[in-house]
């Protein structure tokens, strides 16, 4: 059954740890993931771009096929559907489409038109029992083909969106979306401190979670981020373990080529990739 992030996070945040947001991208991406969490017992939010939506035909067609494959593998963790870097109609289409929490990432946005948009968002989430997490400063990287920097969130923005009543607070920490480039300075701590003394207990969220070094994790963890979002670090690792069965010839071999063969190692490498994640963010185990 599909749960809403917001108690989930709720105990990370109490608990120093972090649930881990894995964006979907198919099938064996959703069945990788919410196996390893079933196998981790860990909590887990499931992340869809609206690229990956319009990918798999739709928000409906996802949220039918997680919803079914959570009742045929039996998985009994808390798992949460999210809709990640939400535009406002995106929002609404993935609240009608059955999803159990959203993002409306107004970022880019003069500052009172997120505000107002943000509101409505989360009067309309809410009286649904879905979640919502919104985003103050944009995070930098690639992020469906809009580019921008590592850029630090003004706290007293942060403190005006959480005070909205979000579930989540995303804000810009330096963090970037993609790969790391080698110039990249870090995380500012002293701006997640200071954007954590204004918004208290709100579960804040760290966007580009692949390449971040994992005391800079551990740290970020311990000021109050209690859900890290996931998703280059799974398509390379999926990339890399196709590409070695490829290379290896085992395509060639047999019925090597039935998708289901070829597909396998790639899933496998999902599977360790967010268990290693799990592992750092601490939530094995969290589930009960």
């Amino acid at each position: 059954m599909l749960v809403s992030a917001t108690e989930m996070l709720q105990k990370a945040a109490a608990g120093k740890y972090a649930v881990g947001q894995f964006n979907i991208n198919n099938l064996e991406w959703t069945k990788s993931v919410l196996l390893t969490a079933q196998e981790l017992n860990s909590p887990v939010i499931l992340g869809v771009s609206e690229g990956a939506g319009k990918y798999m035909t739709g928000f409906k067609t996802v949220a039918a096929m997680v919803k079914a494959m959570i009742e045929e593998l039996n998985i009994t963790v808390p798992v949460a559907l999210h809709l990640d870097h939400g535009t406002y109609e995106g929002s609404k289409k993935c609240i009608e489409a059955g999803f159990s929490s959203i993002m409306f990432d107004g970022s880019h946005l003069p500052f009172d038109e997120n505000v107002e948009k943000s509101k409505e968002l989360i009067a309309l989430a809410h009286s649904k029992g879905i979640s919502i997490e919104c985003e103050v400063g944009a995070i930098g990287g690639e992020e469906d083909g809009v580019v921008g920097k590592g850029e630090c969130a003004d706290p007293n923005e942060c403190k005006k969106i959480a005070d909205l009543g979000v579930d989540m607070l995303a804000a810009g920490i330096g963090n970037i979306h993609g790969k790391y480039p080698a110039n990249w300075e870090g995380l500012s701590f002293e701006t997640l401190a200071a954007i954590k003394e204004l918004t208290k207990e709100m579960p804040l969220v760290l966007h580009g979670g692949t390449g971040i070094p994992a005391d800079q994790i551990k740290k970020a963890i311990s000021l109050g981020v209690a859900k890290i979002n996931v998703n280059t670090e799974c398509q390379l690792s999926f990339a890399e373990a196709t590409r070695k069965y490829i290379e290896a010839g085992k395509d060639l071999e047999g019925k090597g080529f039935d998708p289901r063969k070829l597909l396998a190692p790639g899933a496998e490498a999902i599977k360790a990739t967010v268990k290693e994640k799990m592992e750092l963010f601490g939530s094995v185990g969290k589930a009960n």
